[in-house]
């Protein structure tokens, strides 16, 4: 099968979308399919800084695909004071998608998350007569859609006309669809997965060294919790407790958590990583004892996977698309979301229990190898394109646009 990919983010962009894509696509060539990706980036310094960006290094591409990258020019508006055109961004990958089809057919479609790249493969699959795939993501669903009336407009269209959506967890699509009216037997559920042949126990499951560190790896952003994790690690320190935190990732709010954390007097006890390449990323799980991720929402967890694959016992939040993956005192610790007290708490029972510590690692570290792997979930991707062999796209059309609009003055957080 020959397939168009087109992606969101990919590395150089940290981004859980990144490792998503790279591991989806190298089990897909490993399956014998032939892939092409298109991969929006941001050439800017301030898209850049925000991310990382810049288009694909060749050497984190998977052997067998075909990469063309595109410079979201369309987003990179905001640069000269203007609101992000990403009417722009999608018309030129809607072309581009054409263009390549022209040279060498395409069988399917997939795009990586509903708007912008959803609408264009959309409209590319309607204009080609191609099926077509969407997979929802992260803040995607969380948040796109409940900024403007255009984009409620266009993402609804998104979720009506595709012919499979789909979606990472069932917490995530029973959201998703309160909040966009989506009818829930339209979703397809392919939960996240992770490579377990990079993540590995780096020691014990479960085992604590002295002192005990802390773990947060992923993108820095309040929307994450992470500062309510920096509020947790002082009531810890105040309560006579001698443990270490690393945090690990870059986002919107690096600089923000810096000043946190010297703002907090946590200068000695907290390390702040920056970014990680993602072929390294198994070895900052080396550093935690406990993983730590404080989120107030997911579409599903790529960093609680990874930690569980490397033997991380894992406290985190009771939200959408983590309680999918992480079952109370069984698995991890849950605690409720926004509430720094109740972190500091359930951090503290795992440092304190080494007995429901050690169980829940292993637990944990079994049912991710059995289940959450990626030749698993792979498999359940090309199932879904056989799905929509036969399937028409309508045409989309353009609701008015509204300049106002939050993702306009800041992309980047889209």
């Amino acid at each position: 099968m020959r397939i168009c990919f087109v992606s969101r983010r990919y590395w150089p962009a940290v981004s859980g979308m990144s490792a998503y894509a790279e591991n989806l696509l190298r089990h897909l060539v490993r399956a014998g399919h032939d892939v092409t990706m298109i991969s929006q980036y941001r050439g800017d310094p301030a898209g850049r800084a925000v991310y990382g960006g810049g288009p694909p290094p060749p050497e984190r591409v998977p052997a067998g695909v075909e990469v063309v990258a595109l410079e979201a020019h369309g987003e990179q508006e905001v640069v000269a004071g203007r609101p992000a055109a990403f009417e722009a961004d999608v018309a030129t990958m809607q072309a581009t998608i054409a263009r390549l089809h022209a040279q060498r057919p395409f069988d399917v479609l997939h795009a990586q998350y509903a708007y912008p790249n959803g609408l264009a493969v959309l409209r590319a699959a309607h204009g080609l007569g191609l099926p077509a795939v969407v997979s929802v993501q992260g803040g995607d669903g969380h948040w796109v859609g409940t900024c403007c009336d255009t984009h409620r407009d266009l993402v609804r269209a998104v979720f009506t006309h595709a012919p499979a959506l789909v979606i990472g967890s069932p917490s995530f699509a029973a959201e998703v669809s309160a909040r966009h009216d989506v009818d829930p037997a339209r979703w397809t559920i392919v939960s996240g997965a992770t490579d377990t042949e990079r993540f590995t126990p780096a020691h014990e499951p479960g085992a604590l060294r002295e002192p005990p560190t802390l773990l947060y790896h992923g993108r820095v952003d309040a929307r994450k919790g992470v500062l309510d994790l920096l509020e947790a690690h002082r009531t810890l320190l105040d309560g006579g407790r001698d443990v270490r935190l690393v945090v690990s990732g870059i986002g919107p709010d690096t600089a923000l958590v810096a000043e946190r954390v010297t703002e907090l007097g946590l200068d000695d006890h907290v390390s702040q990583l920056g970014y990680t390449p993602y072929e390294r990323a198994h070895e900052v799980y080396g550093l935690g004892d406990v993983f730590v991720s404080p989120t107030y929402a997911e579409g599903f967890s790529n960093t609680i996977l990874e930690a569980m694959a490397s033997g991380l016992p894992v406290v985190s939040t009771d939200v959408v698309g983590v309680r999918d993956c992480v079952r109370p005192d069984d698995n991890g610790v849950l605690v409720p979301a926004k509430d720094p007290a109740a972190l500091a708490a359930g951090i503290a029972r795992v440092l304190d229990d080494g007995s429901l510590r050690r169980a829940m690692a292993a637990r944990a570290l079994d049912e991710v190898r059995a289940v959450w792997s990626w030749p698993v979930i792979a498999d359940r991707v090309t199932d879904v394109y056989d799905t929509v062999r036969d399937v028409p796209v309508p045409a989309i059309p353009d609701p008015p646009v509204d300049p106002s609009c939050r993702f306009r003055a800041a992309p980047h957080l889209l």
